[in-house]
């Protein structure tokens, strides 16, 4: 399977992959925050920029077919692309993400609620055009700022990639709760495979 082959799974799809064959791991890539809010019961959180800095343990421990879920489909597509490229077999991305599957109805288990990343970037992207153009009204040339937030949204479009979204990513609100790699990892580990 190459990256560009990786599966996709809709909601229905990925439903009964996880209750036909039990050595489906679920690996959710939002950040700690996101998954605390809600998840899908027995999802593994591996966030994103962990799956960057561990892709060789990932790909040498993991015991089953890996379905990568975030929020919309965009990160677990990312995570699916890198963790093919370092030599995983098995995987898929289920399409819409967490949206799609709380709008199918499926259960999920509810934690303390917080604002998911998409949801953060648009409010820090709107603030930031707010205040260039209401500055530009004092101070002239700040209008300008409001076209490189534009420029940066239509690259993160074209490239399918969030850099604010990172940035935000690693804010403390959004690492709260932790995640505990090592123990994400283990839990990725197949039956018998050394330590």
């Amino acid at each position: 399977m190459s990256a560009n082959d990786s599966a996709s799974l809709d909601v229905p799809t990925a439903r009964a992959l996880i209750a036909d064959n039990p050595d489906t791991l679920i690996v959710d890539v939002r950040t700690p925050a996101e998954f605390e809010t809600a998840h899908i019961a027995g999802a593994i959180n591996l966030p994103l920029d962990q799956v960057d800095a561990h892709l060789s343990r990932i790909v040498a421990d993991a015991g089953g077919r890996l379905l990568l879920v975030c929020q919309s489909g965009n990160r677990a597509t990312q995570a699916c692309t890198k963790l093919v490229g370092a030599g995983l077999t098995d995987a898929a991305v289920m399409t819409g993400g967490m949206g799609a599957w709380n709008a199918a109805g499926a259960p999920v288990e509810h934690g303390r609620q917080r604002w998911s990343l998409e949801r953060q970037v648009r409010l820090v992207t709107g603030l930031m055009v707010l205040l260039a153009v209401l500055a530009a009204i004092w101070l002239p040339g700040a209008q300008y700022l409001a076209g490189a937030i534009g420029a940066g949204l239509t690259l993160a479009a074209v490239t399918n990639t969030c850099a604010m979204g990172m940035l935000l990513a690693r804010l403390p609100y959004n690492r709260s709760g932790g995640c505990d790699v090592d123990a994400a990892i283990a839990r990725l580990r197949r039956e018998g495979a050394p330590a």
